[in-house]
C-alpha cells in the first residue's frame, strides 16, 4: 500500500483531506503497527485522501508533560507546530487518544490550532455516510464484545458514543463492564505510567481491568488506544486467557468486517 507523505503532497502543490498522525506507539510498537495498518487500509479502501508526516513527525510530548518535564514538552510541541503550520494543515486524525488530547487541547495555547478527530469518531462518520459497509453484519456478527473506555477519550474528552456506535453497526452483542463510561477504570498506562515501573500495591491496575473484562463473558475486548491494547493484553496473559479472549482496536475490528 502506497501511503503518501505530506512532503510528497506539498511537492505536487496538493493538499490531502486529512493528516493521519501515527504517533510513537503506532510507528514503533509492533502490536500497534497493526492498528496503524488497519486504519490506513480503511482510509485507502473508502477513498479518503490522507497523508502522514513520516520522519517529520515527532512525539507530541504527552508523556514528557505528564511525567513533569514541561521544558521537553514545549520543545517537542513547538517543533511539531512549526511542521504542521508550515504545511498549512487544518485537519488531523489519530488512532491514539494521548496524541488526540494533546493536539486538540494543549497545542492551541502554543499556536497550533487544528481540527483534531479521534479515529473512532472518524470511523463513525464514514459509517454514517455509508462509505463503510459491513459484509453481512461483519466478521464479528453476534459475538460478545466488551468496550474499554480509555481515559483520554472518555473522561478526558467526553467521547463515549462514537466507538459504541461503530461496534453496534457490526451487529455485535455489546456487553458493558461494571465500570464504564464516566466511571470507567484506567488501564494503568496513563500519566506516563507506560514508561515507568509502578509503585507496589496489592495488584496491578491492568490485571484488575482485564479481570473485569473477562468477567463479562466477552470473547473480544475492543480498545481505542495503543497503550490500553498493550496493558489489557498483558492482563489477559496474567490470567492465561490470551487464547480465549482477543484485544483488538476498533479499527482492526472494522477492517476485518468491511466488504
Amino acid at each position: 500500500m502506497q501511503v503518501k507523505s505530506m512532503a510528497e503532497y506539498a511537492a505536487n502543490g496538493e493538499m490531502p483531506e486529512v493528516l493521519f498522525w501515527v504517533g510513537c506507539a503506532g510507528s514503533f510498537d509492533q502490536r500497534a503497527q497493526k492498528i496503524t495498518k488497519a486504519f490506513a487500509m480503511i482510509l485507502d479502501k473508502v477513498g479518503v485522501k490522507f497523508a502522514v508526516l513520516g520522519k517529520e513527525e515527532m512525539c507530541t510530548g504527552d508523556p514528557a508533560r505528564r511525567a513533569g518535564n514541561e521544558f521537553l514538552f514545549q520543545m517537542m510541541a513547538y517543533n511539531n507546530i512549526q511542521t504542521l503550520n508550515g504545511y498549512g494543515i487544518k485537519k488531523i486524525v489519530t488512532a491514539c487518544p494521548h496524541c488526540f488530547n494533546t493536539l486538540k487541547n494543549e497545542y492551541p495555547a502554543l499556536g497550533g490550532e487544528y481540527e483534531v478527530i479521534h479515529h473512532t469518531t472518524f470511523l463513525q462518520g464514514l459509517i454514517n455516510e455509508g462509505k463503510i459497509t459491513m459484509k453481512g453484519g461483519g466478521t464479528f456478527k453476534g459475538k460478545k464484545i466488551t468496550y474499554h473506555d480509555s481515559c483520554y477519550l472518555g473522561r478526558g474528552n467526553n467521547i463515549y458514543e462514537a466507538p459504541r456506535e461503530v461496534l453496534e453497526a457490526m451487529d455485535v452483542e455489546l456487553i458493558e463492564m461494571k465500570r464504564c463510561r464516566t466511571n470507567g477504570l484506567c488501564c494503568g498506562a496513563g500519566g506516563a505510567q507506560m514508561f515507568k515501573e509502578e509503585e507496589k500495591g496489592t495488584t496491578r491496575v491492568n490485571f484488575e481491568r482485564s479481570e473485569e473484562a473477562v468477567a463479562t463473558g466477552a470473547t473480544v475486548i475492543a480498545a481505542n488506544c495503543p497503550f490500553c491494547t498493550t496493558m489489557l493484553s498483558d492482563g489477559l496473559k496474567n490470567q492465561e486467557k490470551e487464547d480465549d479472549v482477543q484485544v483488538l482496536d476498533i479499527a482492526e475490528i472494522v477492517a476485518q468486517s468491511m466488504e
